[in-house]
């Protein structure tokens, strides 16, 4: 038996037939029970199916949400080179599982409320939550809202949920190694000045490369900066003009403060990388386009998104009921806003 005979069995074009053996959108639902269960019946196994589980595999309604504030998850936030990336990392998983991605955004103060009416009045089968800005207990409440969450881009390891998060103590690890391999060791730090766990953990592990080598940031080369501005900032300039010595190198706690901090430089004509070596951390696209391109730790987003949608599935196709955390590992992506110190 071939596609064409099921596809007149059921009074269908092979395309529907196509569509509905790789559960992609474009047929009925209940076109497509129809034609999988006249295949079924006459013993016929598409090639593109693993399993009988596979093949009667069901589409689903996946919400993305996200908490809106001032600080990190902006009003605009899916504009910004980060989540840019990773939604459309997270767009191209869901579809790729032939169901359906719905895109949810609540201020912080009424997050519960909106989100358990909006479940109410368009049940979803699964939430994706984005977690960068979320409390532990903020993520705890709203379990009692979805039985089925994984939160991305956070990770409470007290919180008996599904996590899918950077590694950031190991990239902030890896940035301070990497500066110190490089022959630095006056090493300025650029924090947000909006503090969020990922960037607690970042500098957990910078400070913890330091400490290995007997090294500790200097009086008055820790710097605060607004985390999501890619523009020279004015207390950060100040605070530079006042040093008596510049240090030899600035880690960033992200790329959009390592790129204010090279725009700010060059206002000060201050050149990078001859006299001071900036390094960021998340690798996102500006990384490559400003001048000199941005030595950084890179997040591998697509991985965080693949990750986050097939631990979902799991869940929803298999009836899982336990709970996993997972860490993506980061790495090095080595430019040219570095040099070594010695140069």
């Amino acid at each position: 038996m071939k596609i064409d005979d099921i596809a007149k069995l059921a009074g269908v074009s092979k395309s529907a037939v196509s569509l509905a053996f790789n559960n992609k959108p474009g047929v009925s639902e209940e076109t497509k029970e129809h034609i999988l269960r006249i295949a079924h019946e006459h013993g016929y196994r598409p090639r593109t199916m693993k399993s009988n589980k596979e093949f009667t595999k069901s589409h689903h309604v996946i919400r993305f949400v996200a908490c809106k504030n001032t600080g990190i998850v902006t009003e605009q936030y899916e504009s910004l080179p980060f989540f840019n990336e990773l939604i459309h990392h997270i767009t191209n998983q869901v579809r790729e599982h032939g169901n359906t991605l719905i895109f949810s955004s609540f201020d912080s103060h009424s997050l519960e409320a909106e989100l358990s009416a909006l479940e109410k009045d368009q049940p979803s089968s699964g939430i994706l939550l984005l977690g960068t800005n979320l409390t532990a207990e903020i993520i705890h409440s709203l379990q009692s809202i979805h039985s089925n969450i994984v939160v991305l881009d956070t990770c409470f390891e007290h919180v008996d949920a599904s996590f899918v998060s950077i590694n950031n103590y190991l990239g902030g690890y890896q940035a301070g190694q990497y500066l110190i391999q490089s022959g630095h060791r006056n090493i300025g730090y650029v924090q947000s000045s909006t503090r969020i766990l990922n960037f607690t953990k970042r500098k957990e592990g910078f400070m913890a490369a330091l400490e290995e080598h007997n090294l500790t940031i200097g009086h008055g080369l820790t710097f605060d900066m607004h985390p999501m501005l890619v523009m020279s900032q004015e207390s950060f300039k100040t605070a530079i003009h006042d040093l008596n010595e510049l240090p030899s190198a600035l880690f960033c706690e992200n790329d959009y403060m390592a790129i204010s901090a090279i725009k700010t430089f060059q206002e000060m004509n201050i050149r990078v990388p001859e006299q001071i070596s900036v390094m960021g951390f998340d690798n996102i696209h500006e990384a490559k386009v400003i001048s000199p391109e941005l030595t950084t730790i890179h997040v591998k987003k697509d991985i965080l998104a693949r990750t986050a949608v097939n631990l979902l599935m799991e869940r929803l196709n298999h009836n899982q009921e336990h709970h996993t955390q997972v860490l993506v590992n980061t790495e090095v992506i080595e430019r040219r806003s570095c040099i070594d110190a010695e140069l």
